[in-house]
């Protein structure tokens, strides 16, 4: 983990959804250890209370909020909450997802409808909820992406379908908000290790090094690294981009 400027964000208060687990409790770690308060959502009441202790731990502050991002009303709830809490919201990072591995001709209309409400609906709920509580010159509003929007796997098409629509719901919400000063970007993260949806997509050794094998700088990355590019998109050294769909993936979209 490396160490830049510890108060580049003292005084900022961020929003992670799904930030609980995985890349996105890397990436409200990152946040509070560089001085913002945070508030995250998860749908489980003891994954908040464990992630609020652990951040309480890091940052200025922390809160936590359980709510089902596919529940429009529930998501505004949580950000306006947050919003009193810790004061007006400058960073807004949009990360639950749901994946499993289902060929399409065996996928299920109800797999297709859960995994696109949870990625792309989720998406547009916590953006268009955002809105409301951080419009104003420069806010940041982050949404996760995946490979898949672009690189097509076997028995991934629910999630491609919904990834890609993140891609563009980000860029279409940058031509947007532009003119309020809302900077939105997406961060695409390759394989990150000690994720949930690496366990189901690369279950075993073998599968792993196969994984490893299509990325250019040959391994997994992390999710502090993926922090890393949260933490550049929401500092000033990002002031001029918004619309980008950046690919922090140690070069795994070159070779597919």
């Amino acid at each position: 983990m490396t160490t830049y400027l510890p108060d580049l964000l003292r005084g900022k208060a961020a929003f992670v959804a799904g930030g609980t687990s995985g890349i996105n409790l890397g990436i409200a770690r990152c946040l509070a250890r560089y001085g913002a308060s945070v508030a995250v959502l998860s749908r489980s009441q003891d994954k908040v209370t464990a992630a609020v202790d652990e951040l309480r731990r890091i940052g200025p502050r922390a809160e936590g909020y359980a709510a089902d991002v596919r529940d429009f009303g529930a998501v505004q709830t949580a950000l306006t909450a947050a919003a009193v809490a810790l004061g007006p919201l400058d960073i807004v990072v949009s990360g639950a997802a749901g994946n499993f591995v289902a060929p399409a001709a065996k996928l299920t209309s109800n797999g297709f409808k859960a995994v696109m409400d949870i990625d792309l609906l989720g998406t547009f709920h916590v953006c268009r909820a955002a809105w409301e509580v951080i419009r104003k010159p420069g806010a940041s509003i982050i949404n996760i992406s995946a490979p898949q929007s672009t690189v097509v796997q076997p028995g991934q098409s629910h999630v491609s379908a919904a990834k890609a629509g993140i891609d563009m719901l980000t860029r279409s919400l940058a031509l947007e908000w532009g003119p309020e000063g809302v900077r939105v970007n997406a961060i695409v993260p390759g394989p990150i290790e000690g994720t949930e949806g690496m366990a189901r997509l690369a279950p075993t050794p073998e599968a792993r090094r196969a994984v490893e094998g299509l990325v250019p700088l040959r391994r997994y990355g992390t999710a502090d690294e993926i922090g890393d590019m949260a933490l550049f998109l929401s500092s000033p050294a990002a002031a001029y981009v918004t619309g980008a769909i950046i690919y922090c993936d140690g070069g795994m979209v070159l070779g597919r």
